[in-house]
């Protein structure tokens, strides 16, 4: 199975018809208005279960969400927890320069000045752009690099690294 890509997590039941109430993890919640196939599943991919998506709507920051075979809200509830996933074919297609969450997860920080920082750990919004969690050896305290073209300024996920300057301070920061 190809690598699944996490897009919503499952909140609760909406009313008793059996529509799911998620929580976008995507930066662009009107893909689910498209979305047709999906695997519900665990946060690390466990207990993939492939669905069909029957319908979809925006609710303010969440996405109401059918599936077939869902069909009131005790079956809904059950779901509560799980997330939804879709396969990299079904994925959105991306711009250049932009990735996946999870391709960057797992890169190499490479500092022209320090040379190896660590290992991308997570990435997150933080107001316009994202930050990298980066995890460093020897127990030091994880550094934080906001994900910006002026410090990360090449990234090769097929080698598995990200290039950067750190800002200025940072890197003693977290000294």
């Amino acid at each position: 199975m190809d690598k699944l890509i996490i897009i919503g997590k499952i909140t609760g039941a909406h009313g008793v018809r059996g529509e799911l109430k998620v929580f976008p993890l995507t930066d662009d919640p009107r893909r689910f208005l498209k979305l047709k196939e999906c695997i519900i599943c665990g946060q690390k991919f466990e207990k993939p279960e492939d669905k069909v998506c029957s319908s979809a709507r925006i609710d303010r920051d969440n996405v109401l969400v059918r599936l077939a075979g869902v069909d009131d809200r005790d079956k809904a509830e059950l779901l509560r927890g799980r997330f939804i996933a879709v396969t990299r074919d079904n994925a959105v297609k991306l711009k250049k320069d932009n990735y996946f969450i999870t391709d960057l997860k797992g890169l190499k920080v490479i500092d022209d000045t320090r040379g190896d920082i660590g290992t991308v750990t997570d990435c997150f919004p933080t107001g316009p752009q994202f930050t990298l969690e980066i995890k460093r050896e020897n127990k030091k305290k994880d550094l934080m690099l906001p994900f910006v073209k002026v410090y990360c300024y090449e990234v090769n996920i097929d080698e598995g690294y990200i290039k950067c300057r750190l800002p200025e301070g940072l890197y003693e920061l977290y000294e």
